[in-house]
């Protein structure tokens, strides 16, 4: 673990296999499925403890400081711990934000993981995901760190196992707003709900559509122009809600070839999927 914390805590970035919205709560929440699974790609954090009971950060992304998701992480985990620790948290972007990656909830349960760790919280990972959930809704499955069919608002989780495809992931460098997807006049819930037992056959291709997809698409030509264009190599399809969009692919040597001919203001990674969180194996977990 000190030899993890020097070299930095990675955030890694998450793909949606399939997403569909089946409801929606009182408070305005809709209620999806989904499978999450992780990629072997993302960000990479540093956190410096202190003594002074401050926390601050040693970067800045053009969001002020109250809006800041791993400050709001640190400062809702320091409020349970027994003292005041400070930290100084630092952050090496790789994911686009806006690009349905989940790029910033990643940020968010890494700042959690390392701080309960370094600060001795002491707190399950159960607990940490409760705390998640109050930051966003895909803060949890990052937490509790295994590949996931995922229901409620995204946060009751079930582990599961899928292959670690290798994947070409290609964002338009205009970001697509979450909350203004889920606002759409035009975003209808469909409770056609998919069962577990699917993943059974080993194909995520049966559970359906990314059903945010069309919307993104309409309001976002870049989208849909990636969209387009990947599709002439395999079923590609949109993760979250945009605007990222990935292929699974047959190889990596094949991913790296794609990779020189991606369009025009886009940015693209060739990653593989992982069905667990990097940090799920190093950290010592109490029991709940």
């Amino acid at each position: 673990m000190d030899q993890l914390s020097a070299s930095g805590w990675p955030a890694p970035a998450k793909i949606n296999w399939f997403l569909h919205v089946v409801g929606k709560r009182s408070d305005g929440y809709h209620l999806l499925q989904t499978v999450f699974q992780f990629l072997d790609y993302g960000d990479s954090m540093t956190f410096a403890v202190n003594d002074t009971g401050q926390i601050t950060r040693s970067y800045d992304f053009g969001f002020t400081e109250d809006v800041d998701i791993c400050l709001r992480a640190a400062r809702l985990l320091q409020g349970r711990a027994d003292a005041k620790p400070g930290v100084e948290i630092g952050l090496e972007k790789c994911l686009p934000m806006g690009g349905g990656l989940g790029g910033g909830s990643s940020n968010a349960a890494t700042t959690l993981l390392a701080l309960n760790h370094l600060w001795g919280t002491g707190l399950s990972r159960e607990q940490l995901a409760r705390l998640g959930l109050q930051l966003g809704a895909d803060v949890p499955v990052f937490i509790m760190g295994q590949a996931a069919w995922a229901e409620g608002v995204g946060e009751i989780l079930t582990p599961i196992e899928l292959a670690e495809k290798w994947l070409l992931v290609v964002t338009p460098q205009r970001p697509v707003s979450t909350a203004d997807i889920f606002a759409h006049k035009h975003l209808t819930a469909r409770p056609q709900m998919k069962k577990i037992r699917a993943l059974e056959q080993g194909e995520t291709t049966l559970f359906g559509e990314n059903q945010l997809q069309d919307l993104v698409c309409a309001d976002y030509p870049e989208v849909k122009a990636v969209l387009e264009w990947l599709s002439e190599f395999g079923p590609a399809r949109m993760s979250g809600s945009g605007g990222s969009v990935f292929l699974p692919l047959l190889s990596r040597q094949q991913g790296l070839e794609l990779l020189q001919q991606k369009p025009v203001n886009t940015s693209a990674f060739v990653a593989r999927g992982l069905n667990q969180h990097p940090l799920f194996d190093p950290l010592n977990w109490p029991q709940e």
